[in-house]
């Protein structure tokens, strides 16, 4: 097992990183000071100016609170979606199409047979998971994959019941496909929680290719969306209402690229996102309902082979969502959740973002809906980190492509 071990910083070096908060004044961004050098230092893929100051490179931080990350098997296959059980174990989706359980010490289980089919071509497979509010009573699951259909393939949603020796999921159904099919093994997004009113929100990709790119700002299929479905795949209730030529009604918001993360705010209740951009822009959004998050119109990123996006390339325009917050260069944002345990509380509702071409796990802490400062952690474990959740003890568990499950928490 590797173990990785964060002490506490001096006071005279505490000065130097971050500053003591001061009283929220109510603006944007405002509230508090951080002093350390933004943690970015490599040279930005373009030249665009931000919308806002601290939209992208805010000042660094530190966390001052002696913390260890521990790896605790490195057994996994490609893990893609962690979801915590009420007992503290690990329900984790293998990309290839496998479900497993682990335990809080790293004791990993048979493959859970039961799970449809995957095409596991690509970008694709068993993608993000989640569990039924009522799981402890229910035993329900649900589950995003990418499925073979006429035309192509898809992102679909999927339920079972996890049995009582927990050796299957059970009557395994697709509730829900994100049309139109594509040929395209890229950008599934995958993500999947259940929101306040007992609904599924799902975010989907853009499939990447040229000829899918446009149908993101399309209100008539659900790619390149977040989607907000009853727990058969029916549109929810309460859902916002889309112009366009007939618009689906599932959606709840439209203009995302490859939106891999997804988490709720542990106050506000406020639903957040993070997106893979292309060279540069990749994205943090607070997602409303109804609002259309602009791409590929707007975008803080370039092609892959250094051409603009769009003729001109614009970043803003009216009608559509700035983001919170963007990084350029990439860090391939994936899974992602708030701190909201007793075990750091320093890190209460910071949000934890895993980065894949980065290679760390990003600490943003957020104040009157703006990142005001940013930190990079375990990023001497050269871990592609996939994705993240907490268990109910205050513990973050993380999940690398490499097969590696870090246990996170105070020493």
């Amino acid at each position: 097992m590797t173990t990785i071990k964060h002490f506490m910083i001096f006071a005279g070096a505490c000065m130097l990183l971050l500053s003591c908060s001061k009283k929220d004044d109510g603006q944007p961004g405002g509230g508090s000071s951080y002093t350390g050098a933004p943690v970015e230092t490599n040279p930005a893929n373009t030249n665009y100016s931000p919308a806002f100051a601290g939209q992208t490179r805010i000042n660094g931080t530190a966390t001052t609170t002696p913390f260890q990350a521990t790896a605790i098997t490195s057994n996994l296959t490609k893990p893609w979606g962690i979801a915590a059980l009420p007992d503290g174990r690990l329900l984790i989706t293998e990309k290839a199409g496998v479900m497993r359980l682990v335990t809080s010490t790293g004791t990993v289980s048979n493959p859970i047979t039961g799970i449809p089919d995957v095409n596991a071509d690509g970008q694709g497979g068993l993608l993000g998971l989640c569990l039924d509010p009522q799981f402890a009573t229910n035993k329900m699951v649900y589950w995003v994959f990418s499925e073979d259909v006429a035309g192509g393939t898809v992102t679909s949603v999927a339920k079972g019941k996890l049995s009582s020796d927990e050796a299957s999921i059970e009557n395994a159904t697709v509730i829900y496909r994100a049309e139109p099919a594509a040929n395209s093994t890229l950008h599934y997004g995958g993500r999947i929680l259940f929101g306040a009113t007992g609904n599924l929100l799902v975010s989907t990709g853009e499939r990447s290719i040229l000829s899918t790119r446009p149908l993101a700002q399309s209100v008539s299929g659900a790619l390149g969306k977040i989607i907000r479905i009853t727990t058969e795949g029916g549109a929810a209730a309460g859902n916002p209402s889309f112009t366009g030529t007939n618009p689906i009604p599932q959606l709840y918001s439209i203009g995302h690229r490859n939106p891999q993360g997804l988490a709720l705010h542990p106050t506000t209740g406020d639903l957040w996102q993070s997106e893979h951009g292309p060279r540069g822009g990749d994205e943090l959004n607070r997602v409303q309902a109804g609002a259309n998050y602009g791409w590929p119109t707007i975008t803080y990123g370039i092609e892959y082979d250094g051409d603009p996006i769009g003729n001109p390339p614009i970043q803003a325009k009216d009608g559509m969502q700035q983001p919170v917050y963007y990084w350029d260069p990439v860090i391939s944002p994936s899974g992602m959740t708030f701190y909201k345990g007793n075990n750091m509380p320093e890190w209460q509702n910071n949000l934890f973002i895993c980065a894949l071409s980065g290679k760390h796990i990003a600490r943003l802490i957020i104040e009157n809906n703006r990142v005001v400062a940013e930190e990079r952690l375990l990023t001497g474990e050269n871990q592609r980190f996939r994705d993240i959740t907490q268990t109910s003890d205050g513990t973050l568990y993380a999940i690398t492509d490499e097969g590696k499950l870090y246990k996170i928490k105070r020493q």
